[in-house]
């Protein structure tokens, strides 16, 4: 074991508070050169006077005071996205399976609507199969995180909910289309995708696309909401849009998604419905890979019209056709089921505050959510 050096916050707390040094002398029962000391690292608290810090400035004793020492480095798995021979790197760090995965923070992976903090460090060579990584905390911390991958945005919102009823859970919530989580989930990077694909061949959720690409695995899929999915138009729908044929008539700027995301299959699927390839709208636009992209091109005019959900139409002002409604499922291996970390998510997800905020968004039909609506 490292060398190990006696860290605090006091300082940092105390002033957030509005506290003299004085003020929390008084309040603790000490003398003020000695929070002095205590501040500069130059004296260890006894228990009692750390004690009585923390109560006073309320917070936790192990925020208050911690032991700064050296952690070993440890091996990972690279996640899709982590680039080799670039140097440090920001990483999450997540343990799927028994091993751990170390998920690039860099770019947009590495932003949400604000900067993601970050677990270690990590080197990753060309022609290597792991990750080095220098932790920036303790990894019996670490270990009590998931990761998850999905294109809506109400995901964001089950993970903060799922962070504050079980203090220590960490939600690592990266964006990917249904094709693109269900392919991490195959390669063992995350515990589990969002999808909301339909085979309007068999009529099924999900399920045949889950047979396809993660051939053999025993899954389960647990229903987040029943969402609204059709094509978001300016308000008012000027120009009249409601189905296919509608899209490539002179002068409608199509907003397409990337392949693999299931608001292009529905997009696809309208417009073979009238008799017209997938080729036939404008290609004009630059490919959006979201949901959210989507709807800042037709709010800022830069397009008429793309395929998203009811939700985002709400979020922005927009006009909304509906064409169907698809489940959106959370796809998670059974052998992920038992995990602490996994079951905590999950059991937020039957919180009325959770239910309440999906239905709020607009477009989410909550009367499955949390329940197990099929395996494989």
């Amino acid at each position: 074991m490292g060398k190990q050096e006696l860290r605090n916050s006091v300082r940092q707390v105390r002033m957030r508070l509005g506290l003299s040094q004085q003020e929390l002398a008084d309040q603790v029962g000490i003398s003020r050169q000695a929070v002095s000391a205590i501040e500069a690292g130059q004296s260890a608290p006894s228990t009692a006077v750390s004690l009585r810090m923390a109560r006073i400035l309320g917070s936790r004793i192990e925020e208050l005071f911690w032991f700064d020492e050296e952690t070993p480095e440890l091996e990972a798995l690279p996640a899709t996205g982590l680039q080799a021979g670039s140097g440090a790197t920001r990483v999450a760090l997540v343990r799927v399976g028994g091993r751990w995965v170390a998920h690039p923070l860099h770019g947009d992976y590495g932003f949400r609507q604000e900067l993601l903090p970050a677990d270690g460090e990590g080197w990753y060579e060309p022609g290597s199969a792991v990750v080095k990584v220098r932790p920036l905390d303790d990894p019996a911390n670490l270990g009590n995180a998931i990761a998850v991958a999905g294109c809506t945005p109400a995901l964001s919102l089950w993970a903060r909910a799922a962070e504050r009823w079980h203090p220590g859970l960490r939600v690592h919530w990266s964006f990917a289309n249904s094709t693109e989580a269900l392919r991490a989930l195959a390669r063992g990077e995350i515990h589990a995708a969002g999808s909301h694909l339909y085979d309007p061949e068999t009529g099924e959720h999900n399920l045949p696309f889950i047979r396809r690409l993660l051939p053999g695995r025993r899954v389960v899929l647990v229903n987040l909401g029943v969402w609204e999915e059709g094509l978001l138009v300016a308000p008012g729908n000027p120009k009249r849009l409601y189905r296919g044929a509608d899209l490539v008539q002179p002068g409608v700027r199509v907003i397409n998604r990337e392949e693999g995301a299931g608001a292009r299959l529905l997009l696809d699927r309208i417009l073979r419905e009238d008799g017209l390839p997938a080729s036939a709208v404008d290609r004009n636009l630059p490919i959006a890979c979201s949901h959210l992209e989507v709807a800042r091109a037709i709010a800022s005019g830069q397009a008429d019209v793309g395929v998203s959900a009811a939700s985002v139409a709400a979020a922005f002002g927009l006009g909304f056709v509906p064409l169907h409604r698809v489940r959106y499922d959370m796809v998670i291996p059974k052998e992920h089921l038992a995990a602490e970390p996994v079951r905590h998510w999950l059991s937020s997800l039957s919180n009325r505050w959770v239910r309440s905020q999906l239905a709020a968004l607009g477009g989410y039909d909550t009367s499955q959510t949390g329940e197990i609506v099929g395996e494989v």
